[in-house]
């Protein structure tokens, strides 16, 4: 079932958590236009919810995610006191219902149990959040303790993401990452106790100094906490944008035959454990709702990575969140400081984004139907967008040679990735990508 071609295997791809991506994100479009997408959403619209937290109390040299070290606790304090004066001005505009409503950082729990609370009381006053809707966060097991667990728990969060990403030792010291196991599995184990009854584990590959044997150990150890759902990222190494992974030294990392044999095996150990793909990166229990929406074509793809949340809005609030609609795809402010003084002078905190254009609905529905189903008829998504068959066939030829290698099928109209082209399904939903002209050096390796 796995097939190394280094021709693929070396290519680098986006994440594809959202088309446009957020390469193509410029300074034209920001708050004016966010205000307008919000104030569009109408009251039948279900809507998503994402908080990001961007601090966490120990830095990691791997990490890509807009976060810094928490330093002062005042930061903390007044991060929430902006996070909140940005839900007076985006809450008024707001009249969907939020279906779900996701954390993420950074580390949420790197508030403490007292803001973390706050936050929630904050965000329940402000929005209006159904009775049913899923409450999920990400939390660093290093920061884990039976307060926090208790507040997320009495808070009615149902799923917790528990970021593990190797129990190597050796590797977690090369990555500024040191956890050992028992330290996850008593965090696991607070978090159910606390009434939290879905666990998610985050992996990874491409480690520095990472082996195949490190990997079936890691996965050995992760399934005795009997997760719901794991995700097996790759490490994606681009120190000229993230300074903090100069810390790692370029020469102790995988090479791209060796990353593409660690990802293979860790698929097989999973699927030999009972737990089912879903997609390129995550696997889930069968009786998971993530199973249950890939089965039923109701698998989407956001900012989150694979999903079943059926939204199709994602309104996001702190520093550097995305919010996504229909016609435009807009960023929150980066930097901290400005976006505090952009909320807490009344302004949206909207700074960068793209406008959505017909095609790039047309194209990124493609490409997230083949990323999420491995199948895609481009005929029948050309029609019920209302858009011509004659602007996407060209994509076909780009899957040529994917074809050649019996990677993809090509049925007429209709594109299928076969079972050796999983792991290069990022390749393959670059074909429609109409943005991705040269600067590949900006993304990830796509196996």
């Amino acid at each position: 079932m796995h097939v190394y071609i280094p021709e693929f295997a070396k290519l680098n791809a986006p994440r594809y958590t959202s088309y446009p991506t957020a390469a193509e994100f410029g300074s034209s479009v920001g708050a004016e236009q966010q205000f307008e997408a919000l104030s569009q959403i109408s009251v039948a619209e279900p809507i998503s919810i994402y908080v990001h937290v961007p601090y966490c109390h120990q830095i990691c040299w791997y990490c890509g995610c807009n976060t810094g070290a928490v330093g002062r606790v005042e930061r903390l304090t007044q991060y929430i006191d902006a996070l909140e004066a940005e839900m007076a001005l985006v809450a008024p505009l707001v009249q969907g219902q939020a279906i779900s409503v996701h954390f993420g950082g950074g580390s949420p729990n790197a508030l403490g149990p007292a803001l973390f609370a706050q936050v929630v009381h904050s965000l329940r006053a402000a929005f209006d959040i159904s009775n049913s809707a899923e409450w999920a966060v990400e939390l660093d097991p290093r920061d884990l303790d039976a307060a926090i667990a208790d507040i997320i728990g009495t808070a009615g969060f149902h799923r917790a993401s528990l970021g593990a990403q190797t129990f190597s030792h050796h590797i977690q010291a090369k990555i500024n990452r040191v956890q050992p196991f028992q330290l996850v599995a008593n965090g696991a184990a607070m978090l159910k106790r606390a009434g939290v009854k879905h666990l998610n584990l985050d992996l990874m590959y491409g480690l520095p100094g990472q082996t195949l044997d490190d990997i079936a150990a890691t996965i050995s150890s992760a399934l005795t906490l009997q997760p719901d759902r794991v995700a097996m990222f790759g490490y994606a190494h681009v120190p000229n944008m993230l300074p903090r992974q100069r810390m790692i030294e370029a020469d102790t990392l995988p090479s791209a035959e060796q990353r593409f044999w660690q990802s293979a095996l860790a698929h097989d150990i999973l699927i030999e454990a009972g737990y089912e793909a879903i997609g390129f990166d995550h696997f889930a229990r069968p009786q998971d709702s993530l199973t249950r929406a890939a089965r039923s074509g109701g698998l989407q793809r956001n900012f989150q990575g694979f999903t079943d949340d059926p939204a199709h809005v994602l309104i996001g609030l702190g520093s550097s969140a995305i919010s996504q609609f229909g016609n435009v795809l807009v960023q929150n402010e980066k930097h901290v400081g400005q976006y505090r003084m952009r909320v807490t002078n009344g302004r949206l905190a909207g700074a960068r984004g793209v406008l959505v254009t017909p095609a790039d609905r047309l194209r990124g529905e493609l490409i997230e139907r083949l990323l999420c189903d491995g199948s895609v008829d481009l005929a029948e998504v050309s029609r019920q967008h209302d858009r011509p068959l004659r602007e996407v066939l060209p994509c076909l030829e780009r899957l040529r040679a994917m074809e050649q290698h019996r990677l993809v099928k090509l049925d007429q109209w209709r594109v299928t990735l076969l079972p050796e082209g999983r792991p290069y399904a990022r390749i393959a939903a670059a074909a429609f990508d109409s943005y991705r002209g040269g600067g590949q050096n900006r993304f990830s390796r796509a196996v």
